[in-house]
Parts: C-alpha cells; sequence; structure tokens
C-alpha cells in the first residue's frame, strides 16, 4: 500500500515498528454507532446550550449564534472532505500528527504530536472545573452539604482513569448512553420553547446576516468552534474499527451534521424562548443559568432537577471522551519512539492503552491540585484587604484557561491537516483524481487558519482577562510553546535517530510495510 514516502520501503530497518501483539489496538471493537456515539460525546450537547451559548450571546453580544453554526458546520464539513479521504489511507490512532507526517514531513507530525497532546490533554482538564463546581453546588442544594469544588473533580479524575482502562467498546456504551439521554432532554426543551415562545413568537431574525455584526464576532466564532471538537477524533479509534476506511469518513460527516444542526436549532429555541431582542440581555443577567430558568418555567422543577443531574453527566461523558483520546496520541507515539516505548504497550486483559490512560489521570490530578492549592491560600477573614476566592474560579479559571488553550490547539491541527492532505496526495502522484477534495482541503485550512488567529488576536476577551493582562500571551503561548519544541524535537530525532524519525507517522501502517519488505527483500 502506498504511504506517501515511496523511498521508506527501501531500506528495512527504518520501518520494522512491529515489536508483538501488546503494540496493537484490538481490532473490530466499533462499529458505525459506538464510534459515533464515542466522537459526539465530546461536544457535551447540554453543556455547550447551558454554558457556551449563553456566553455567547450574552458577553459577546452575538443574537445570530445559529447562524454562526451552521457557518462553521460549513467549514468543517469542507475540511472533512480531504480529511475523510486521507483517512482512507492512512490508519493510525494518532490520526493529526501522522496525517501532517505523511503530507508535510515527520519533522512536521513531531510538532503536531506534542500539540495535539497538550490540547485535548487541556480540554480534558478545563473540564474539571466546571464539573466540581456543579457538583458541589449539587451537594449543597439537595444534600446540605459544603463540598469543595477540588473534592468531586479529583474523584472523576479517578473514575475517568479507571474507565480508561477498560475496553473502548464498554467505554462507548457508557458514552452512548450519557449522550442519548442529553440529547432527548435538549429536544425536550427545545419542543417546550419553541412551543411556548416569548412575545416576538417564532422569530427566524437569529438567522439574519446582520445579526453577526459587533466586536464579538471573533471571538464568538472561536468560542462556538470548540463546540464541534470532537468529530475530528474518528480517525483515532480507525485501528480499533471494524472497516475502518468505510466507517471513520461515514462517521466525520454525521458528526458535523449532527452537531450543526442539533446547536443551530438549539441556540433557535433560546432565541424564541426569550425573544431575539431580549436574549442578549437576558443571558448576561442569568449567564449558565439561563437554560435551567427556562425549563423551570416551562417544564417545572422535576425536569430541571433532572437537567442539573444529566449536566454532570454530560461533563463526565466528555471528560471520559477526550480521556480516551489523549490516551491513543500516547500509545501512537509511544509505539512509533517518539515517547518512552512504555507509552507504546496495551493492556493485555483490555487491549486499551493503559499506561497513555495512566499518564492523563496523573497530569489531571496535578492540574486540578495545582488549582486547587492556589485558591486555598487566599485568606477567610473578610476583614483582610485579600478576600477569599470567588467560589466560580474554578469555572473562570480551570474550565475557561483550558478549553481555550485546547480550542486554540485543536483549530492549528485541523488548519495544518487540511495543508497535509494537499501535499500527500500531490506527493502520490494523484491530485488530479482527488483535485475537488484537495480544493474544499484548501478553502477550509485557509478558513480555520483565519480562525486561529481570530481565536490568538482576542485570547483576552475569550479567557475574560483585563486588558494588558499577561493571560492575552502566556496562555496562547502554550501551544505555540508545544509547536518551537515539538519542531525542534523531530529536528534532534532527525540527527540522532533517523530510524525513529523515519517512521514518524506510520504506526499500523508500518505493520503491513514490514510485511511488505520481508517479501520482496531484494527491493
Amino acid at each position: 500500500m502506498p504511504t506517501g514516502r515511496s523511498s521508506t520501503l527501501q531500506d528495512p530497518a527504518e520501518i520494522r515498528t512491529y515489536k508483538g501483539q501488546d503494540r496493537a489496538l484490538r481490532a473490530d471493537r466499533l462499529g458505525t454507532a459506538g464510534l459515533l456515539l464515542s466522537v459526539l460525546a465530546a461536544s457535551a450537547p447540554l453543556m455547550v446550550v447551558a454554558g457556551v451559548m449563553p456566553t455567547t450571546f450574552g458577553v459577546m453580544g452575538i443574537v445570530g449564534q445559529p447562524l454562526l453554526f451552521v457557518i462553521l458546520g460549513a467549514v468543517l464539513a469542507l475540511f472533512s472532505v480531504g480529511y475523510a479521504e486521507m483517512s482512507r489511507h492512512v490508519h493510525n490512532a494518532g490520526a493529526f500528527y501522522a496525517y501532517i507526517a505523511r503530507g508535510l514531513g515527520p519533522t512536521a507530525g513531531a510538532g503536531a504530536a506534542l500539540v495535539a497532546l497538550v490540547a485535548y490533554s487541556a480540554m480534558q482538564v478545563g473540564v474539571f472545573g466546571i464539573l466540581g463546581f456543579e457538583m458541589s453546588g449539587l451537594f449543597a442544594t439537595y444534600l446540605d452539604i459544603e463540598l469543595s469544588w477540588w473534592i468531586p473533580a479529583l474523584l472523576a479524575v479517578a473514575v475517568t482513569g479507571a474507565l480508561g482502562w477498560l475496553k473502548i467498546d464498554l467505554n462507548a456504551k457508557v458514552l452512548g448512553f450519557l449522550l442519548l439521554v442529553e440529547c432527548v432532554l435538549v429536544v425536550v426543551f427545545d419542543i417546550a420553547a419553541i412551543g411556548k415562545p416569548a412575545a416576538e413568537g417564532l422569530s427566524l431574525h437569529a438567522f439574519n446576516p446582520e445579526t453577526l455584526g459587533g466586536a464579538g464576532f471573533g471571538t464568538a466564532l472561536c468560542f462556538c468552534i470548540a463546540a464541534f471538537v470532537g468529530f475530528e477524533q474518528s480517525p483515532v479509534y480507525a485501528e480499533e474499527t471494524s472497516k475502518p476506511h468505510i466507517v471513520v469518513s461515514r462517521v466525520m460527516f454525521l458528526a458535523v451534521g449532527f452537531v450543526a444542526l442539533f446547536f443551530a436549532v438549539s441556540a433557535w429555541a433560546l432565541t424564541v424562548a426569550t425573544g431575539p431582542s431580549e436574549v442578549v440581555k437576558t443571558s448576561a443577567e442569568a449567564g449558565p443559568t439561563l437554560l435551567f430558568q427556562l425549563t423551570e418555567s416551562r417544564l417545572g422543577t422535576t425536569f430541571t432537577d433532572v437537567l442539573h443531574v444529566l449536566f454532570v453527566t454530560g461533563m463526565f461523558a466528555a471528560m471520559l471522551s477526550f480521556h480516551n483520546v489523549v490516551a491513543r496520541y500516547a500509545f501512537a507515539m509511544g509505539r512509533e519512539g517518539l515517547l518512552p516505548a512504555a507509552f507504546g504497550r496495551t493492556n493485555a486483559g483490555t487491549g486499551a492503552p493503559a499506561t497513555g490512560s495512566l499518564l492523563q489521570t496523573g497530569v489531571a490530578a496535578l492540574v486540578v491540585i495545582a488549582f486547587a492549592l492556589t485558591e486555598d491560600k487566599a485568606p477567610a477573614d473578610p476583614a483582610l484587604a485579600v478576600q477569599p476566592p470567588d467560589p466560580t474560579t474554578p469555572v473562570l479559571h480551570l474550565f475557561t484557561w483550558m478549553g481555550s488553550v485546547g480550542a486554540l490547539g485543536v483549530t492549528l491541527l485541523m488548519a495544518a491537516a487540511s495543508f497535509a492532505v494537499i501535499a500527500f496526495f500531490v506527493r502520490r502522484g494523484t491530485a488530479g483524481a482527488q483535485v475537488w477534495r484537495l480544493v474544499a482541503a484548501g478553502a477550509a485550512g485557509l478558513a480555520l487558519l483565519a480562525i486561529a488567529v481570530y481565536t490568538v488576536k482576542d485570547f483576552g476577551v475569550l479567557v475574560g482577562a483585563e486588558k494588558g493582562s499577561a493571560l492575552s500571551w502566556v496562555l496562547p503561548g502554550i501551544i505555540g510553546a508545544a509547536v518551537v519544541i515539538g519542531l525542534a524535537y523531530g529536528a534532534v530525532l532527525r540527527r540522532s535517530r533517523p530510524e525513529v524519525h523515519a517512521r514518524i507517522g506510520l504506526g499500523n501502517e508500518a505493520f503491513r510495510l514490514d510485511q511488505a519488505a520481508e517479501a520482496t527483500p531484494g527491493d
């Protein structure tokens, strides 16, 4: 099978990566439904409707948020055209960095590998803040127990880590169940909102392009693209999927279409329930409680209480989804020599990338503990000049900071992958046959690059930092540092360990290359 690096087969020493079944993920574990539910869980529908949408309306003043989801859906569908075609030729748990390595070269792949590890890890860790805050509120409201946010957050870290050791098909069932319940509840709200609109009635004003104007457009664009994160994870599970050349691309398009339609309708339902002319003001006043206030008045207390509980389980599903992705990226990197070999081994009983799962569990625990210790340093005496920390700090800091860093990283990876797709097929000499896909990939790459530029430009607004705050460059600098360090590491490998450098991005494909090299030793 062609690889995009025709010289690889000429030197069998460069491609010998097969070291036994403990270096291979278990095949045929996921079908279309299991894979679709696994990747959609990362989008956390209830968290987006309750958290992202009110923020985009209230803080950024964008009434046309429903239209924004449609536009982003179109951009990401264009991205998926080339990305899906690439998935038919490359099956590797390190999807983004493998594609970039195969198109733009192994050194670029090394840089992308570190960015992927940092970005997805940041997105997973960020959710622990809002989950801890919400669970603390549930304990206080329903059990009259005062519980620090970091206690349930650390408990969630432990449970997520334990599930990360289990079979991916079992994980898919857990994710699928939680996702379906979330979606049903949001659909019930949508129907209730449309059935009982505000004074302006069933207005379609939110789909008017004029509603996208304003200074907050760039920030809203960056904020909303994070809601789509998950669909691009499909190729990560290619080695564990039955018929990956068919299922992976199918799931990508299904996921993009579902997310765009689901969130566009739900954002529109919020404008209908409050009125397009009032949605910005109402969202600014209510914040993350907007959805719960609207369900309370339309569907009653019991439904709202259930929604609060499912809000937590939805966040847990997103954390588990991100955890699985990080573990597989670490596995792919360990298998190819970018990380120590121990990361490239699977659990003998479940076939899960156990060491990678353990790594992400440790990272998440350390970050949560660091935020908890920092906040606990604030004195509790109200007479002092320095007041105790705001109880929403985990949401405003851990969730917002890490989520924004992760979204920037994934956006850059998608842009780079788009250009890598073009280079891959040009190198193979098949650009003519793929011309319309390459045009789509190029258009998507430019659009995603523009979104990334907007993200960096407005990062201070995105994370709620004051004007002139160091956070506006320190936080995006995390991704910048990952790019530089990853590229430097790739350059070092090229000089010091050329055999490792040569197989970056080959992954499971290298098993077939080994067989081909052994079958034709004279080539």
